[in-house]
């Protein structure tokens, strides 16, 4: 019998298998052979970790891909339907639609947002990643912290409120985790998707202090998606905390540690103060790569 890390390991390489032939031909018998185990035995893995099908996890990915090129190019759709492996335009626009609302055609036209296909890669910590609960090892080294300030013209945020979140993981449990996924499809976005924690005066009542959001141009005039809204933003000045690369196992550690960094940072240093009400303090996605990042608002300190 397979022990957790064994079925964890087995479907992460079964994603970055499809990531890097999702051009090609990815049969059930080639997954299966990529990690060794019989095609029946590695559908059920892959199931039971990503909810999808090899088959549906596929084409949802494909579709999803083939969507961020229909809107970022002008390009013919046929030729995107068979870049992803699809035998006709008229399977490729079925496809589409059925996955996405919209005709492929209707979509390069108005690109409104939509909600993407975005897998979350399996990680050994899964499914242990709830609540929040962030602890670090004491034994660890202190890190660097990159430190600088950025400043954000008057915009828009497109947002989506949830109840009583106060981080990521009790909004995911109110509003489920496919917000990103819209947010990310919007052509207009002055900067990658963010979650934030509103100051007071943009909380509604009844309403969340974290939420999730992207920032678009002042005069943003598309397709509001259900449940979403949008609120303008006055300029401002950002303090940025970058942390370390990190390994992707380990992000609430390094999220842990640029918050106890910031907890004891001194913003009158750089000659600034700390101007919570004046607009959201926002998190990146994290990603080990290029580190945990966090921003929080301020103001020079005359």
């Amino acid at each position: 019998m397979m022990n957790k890390e064994e079925t964890v390991k087995a479907v992460r390489l079964m994603q970055d298998y499809i990531e890097n032939n999702l051009s090609g031909s990815i049969t059930l018998k080639q997954l299966a052979n990529a990690v060794g185990y019989s095609p029946w035995h590695a559908a059920r893995l892959f199931k039971e970790l990503t909810k999808k099908t090899p088959f549906d996890y596929i084409r949802a990915l494909r579709l999803s891909k083939a969507a961020i090129i229909l809107r970022d190019n002008d390009v013919k759709v046929i030729d995107v339907a068979l870049d992803f492996v699809f035998d006709s335009h008229e399977g490729f626009t079925r496809a589409f639609s059925k996955q996405f609302g919209i005709s492929p055609r209707n979509y390069m036209k108005n690109t409104p947002p939509i909600k993407l296909f975005m897998p979350y890669k399996i990680h050994n910590t899964y499914p242990n990643l709830k609540k929040g609960d962030i602890s670090m090892n004491s034994d660890k080294k202190t890190k660097s912290i990159f430190v600088q300030i950025v400043e954000r013209p008057a915009r828009k945020v497109l947002l989506r409120r949830g109840l009583k979140a106060k981080h990521y993981f009790e909004y995911c449990e109110e509003v489920g985790c496919d917000v990103w996924s819209i947010l990310t499809s919007v052509k207009e976005a002055l900067y990658e998707p963010i979650g934030m924690w509103l100051p007071k005066s943009l909380i509604k009542e009844g309403t969340s202090e974290y939420v999730q959001g992207v920032e678009v141009p002042l005069n943003y005039s598309n397709i509001i998606p259900k449940d979403f809204e949008i609120i303008e933003l006055p300029p401002c000045k950002m303090m940025i905390f970058q942390g370390e690369p990190y390994n992707d196992d380990e992000f609430e550690d390094a999220i842990d540690e640029i918050w106890k960094h910031i907890d004891k940072f001194d913003p009158t240093i750089y000659g600034y103060k700390w101007a919570l009400e004046a607009s959201p303090r926002f998190q990146l996605a994290p990603m080990g790569y290029r580190g945990y990042i966090e921003a929080r608002p301020v103001k020079e300190n005359n």
